[in-house]
């Protein structure tokens, strides 16, 4: 079973930035789509932003041009580099892997956006 584990929440104010990392073990990092995703109180778990096995990434629109999300293979970790941060962005935020039928999640981190 893949592990991963979430670093770097925090509290912040309003404008500031976070980088948060996700160290993965037990997987072939490689061949995994990763992606970022976060929970608000009372909301349904969103799509952040992803990042497949070549690169390619997506963001959800209302992060874009804000947040980047980025991965090394040789370190099995992938980041979320957050700036201009909101108080919306507030959220539990969760790395996730995906192969195929093969879907994991961390712990998740907490990221607070103070106003």
């Amino acid at each position: 079973q893949p592990q991963l584990v979430e670093s770097g929440g925090g509290l912040v104010q309003a404008g500031g930035s976070l980088r948060l990392s996700c160290a993965a073990s037990r997987i072939i990092f490689s061949a995994y789509t990763m992606g970022w995703y976060r929970q608000a109180p009372g909301k349904q778990r969103e799509l952040v932003a992803t990042i497949t096995t070549g690169g390619r990434t997506n963001y959800a629109e209302s992060v874009k041009g804000r947040f980047t999300i980025s991965r090394d293979n040789a370190k099995n970790t992938v980041w979320l580099q957050m700036n201009s941060l909101k108080p919306e962005d507030t959220a539990v935020y969760y790395c996730n892997a995906y192969f195929g039928s093969l879907d994991s999640w961390g712990q998740g981190t907490q990221v607070t956006v103070s106003s």
